[in-house]
């Protein structure tokens, strides 16, 4: 795989925040942000696609943790 060019990251990165800014909106109802998505996965490598996803998976979870609003499952506090 070749590194992206500048225009092709860019444009993967307005992708992504575009299909996260819906997410955002849409209280994380994906269907309603299905096209994006879509674009989001045909701009950005396979790679970024599933690294994205990742973080912003530890991103609102850090944040909930900052919060306070992070609630252990059962199975955590047991152990």
């Amino acid at each position: 795989m070749s590194a992206p060019s500048m225009k092709e990251r860019k444009a993967c990165w307005g992708a992504r925040d575009e299909y996260w800014k819906c997410l955002d909106e849409k209280m994380e109802d994906t269907p309603k942000c299905e096209k994006l998505r879509y674009c989001f996965e045909n701009l950005c490598p396979q790679q970024w696609v599933k690294y994205f996803d990742r973080r912003r998976d530890y991103l609102k979870y850090k944040a909930k943790l900052e919060a306070g609003e992070f609630q252990p499952s059962e199975t955590t506090e047991k152990s």
